[in-house]
């Protein structure tokens, strides 16, 4: 079965098998956003276990 080249793109697995994605909301409205919570957005995150099987089977993975 073909991967999906657009969840591909959005997510990458780790060393330990998990998805890691990147935050939304980091492209423009950026004035009223504290720096805190651009920082925070800047990182990326685990998917979570509910969506992980999901979008590993869309993957290939």
């Amino acid at each position: 079965m073909k991967s999906k080249k657009a969840v591909k793109a959005r997510f990458k697995v780790t060393g330990t098998g998990k998805l890691v994605r990147n935050r939304p909301g980091k492209r423009h409205i950026l004035t009223k956003k504290s720096s805190n919570r651009k920082r925070r957005l800047g990182k990326s995150t685990v998917v979570d276990s509910t969506q992980s099987s999901m979008y590993a089977r869309l993957i290939g993975a």
